[in-house]
């Protein structure tokens, strides 16, 4: 088991100090993943504290079939769709968020230069494309996790990935990025 499957697994038996864990480990991830979905800061540090209630209140089943993370994440996005739902049905405008708060979370996540150009190029793409690119970058999720969280077939989600890998690339060649040589 990983940390946060044990720390789970230590909450549900009543230990309040492995939620404050899982918090600490997953939360500012989970805020960046989610901002690809809501496009909106706050919408995403929303739905993560909604994700993390959702743990508390629901007391879901962790199968240990994936990841925890993988796990975490798909709650989130299922999370985070649901909350765009009630905000459409409100009509709500959801836009671009330019919260100095996301901005330092942001650069705290993305330390070096070469991850800010490519973080810059895939806020460019389409959601999917972010949210695909993300995951397997930033979260260093395989294909079958990515899957999993996205709620795709492999063979979907490995043409999704071939696909928004070659627009990053375009993107990248637009914005001056140059490959070293090998």
């Amino acid at each position: 088991m990983d940390n946060g499957a044990s720390s789970y697994l230590r909450f549900l038996k009543g230990d309040d100090n492995a939620l404050a864990e899982i918090i600490n480990e997953y939360s500012d991830g989970l805020i960046i993943y989610l901002n690809t979905i809501t496009a909106n800061y706050a919408d995403a540090q929303d739905s993560a504290e909604d994700t993390f209630v959702k743990l508390v209140t629901k007391k879901p089943k962790y199968n240990g079939k994936a990841t925890f993370k993988t796990w975490l994440y798909t709650i989130g996005r299922h999370v985070a769709v649901d909350n765009m739902r009630k905000k459409y049905r409100h009509h709500e405008i959801i836009g671009e968020s330019t919260d100095t708060d996301y901005i330092n979370l942001e650069n705290e996540f993305i330390r070096d230069e070469d991850n800010k150009l490519l973080h810059k190029a895939i806020k460019s793409l389409s959601a999917e494309y972010r949210q695909v690119l993300y995951l397997t970058y930033f979260e260093g999720m395989t294909a079958g996790e990515v899957s999993a969280v996205i709620g795709k077939s492999s063979k979907a989600t490995q043409s999704l990935i071939f696909r928004a890998r070659q627009a990053l690339k375009k993107q990248l060649e637009r914005d001056g990025f140059e490959y070293e040589n090998s």
